[in-house]
């Protein structure tokens, strides 16, 4: 543990927590004092990242949730509060590619599955846990973006969509609770060593890419009480805020 750690007592809600930038950062909260509750899609993944956090010395709660299950996301709000009656960081990240087509070959069924995942289930979290972030000293939402969602790239269309949308949601988001102990960011990692970026582009030597640990001092700081950031995006490839 960190010998002044500067999430201690907190708790933690992290989405797509089993691997990539969701691990990481559940991990470096774990450093940090927080409790974590680590949402993902299969338990022994979970249960994985779990024995690194008891080996840091941290805690956690495991939750195995495939976010597509929407009823399940709402039911979330009140399994939380029957235990700890709060909530202080939420941390949405999980998040899907897609196909990477042209918009007239992309399916139905592949198109609602990006929105379901990367805009809807966002939605359903902030809605089901804003009660819980309110119930906080300073409560702290922070989701995860990308390039995509202004570039607007050729055959990117679902994941562009959806990262748009979610920007639009979470700011939206950040202006109805600027007069209340919330705060709600976003960050836009860049080009990361992850699984989903060895998908969009297979070529790529992962070696010239920064690792998720690389991205974490942001969302610490974010999660922090001290944070007064509200409605912002945080563009780690070019230092840019907006």
């Amino acid at each position: 543990m960190n010998p002044t750690p500067r999430l201690a007592g907190r708790l933690a809600l992290v989405t797509g927590a089993t691997r990539g930038i969701g691990r990481a950062v559940a991990l470096a909260y774990a450093k940090e004092g927080a409790h974590l509750i680590l949402v993902g899609r299969t338990t022994g993944a979970l249960e994985e990242v779990d024995d690194e956090i008891r080996a840091l010395g941290g805690s956690a709660t495991l939750l195995t949730l495939d976010l597509k299950n929407h009823d399940k996301i709402d039911a979330l709000g009140p399994t939380i509060y029957q235990r700890w009656q709060r909530l202080d960081i939420l941390v949405g990240n999980a998040g899907i590619l897609g196909p990477l087509s042209p918009l007239g070959h992309v399916t139905a069924d592949a198109w609602d599955e990006v929105l379901k995942v990367n805009l809807t289930a966002n939605w359903r979290l902030i809605r089901t846990l804003d009660p819980l972030l309110r119930r906080s000293e300073a409560g702290r939402a922070i989701f995860v973006s990308s390039s995509a969602a202004v570039k607007r790239t050729a055959y990117w269309g679902p994941y562009s969509v959806s990262k748009a949308a979610l920007e639009a949601l979470v700011v939206t988001y950040a202006h109805e609770v600027e007069n209340t102990p919330v705060r709600a960011n976003l960050v836009n990692p860049g080009p990361t060593r992850t699984n989903m970026r060895a998908k969009a582009f297979p070529g790529e030597d992962a070696s010239t890419l920064k690792t998720p640990e690389a991205v974490t001092p942001t969302f610490v700081q974010l999660a922090e009480a001290a944070c007064t950031d509200n409605g912002r995006v945080f563009d780690l490839k070019t230092g840019d805020v907006r």
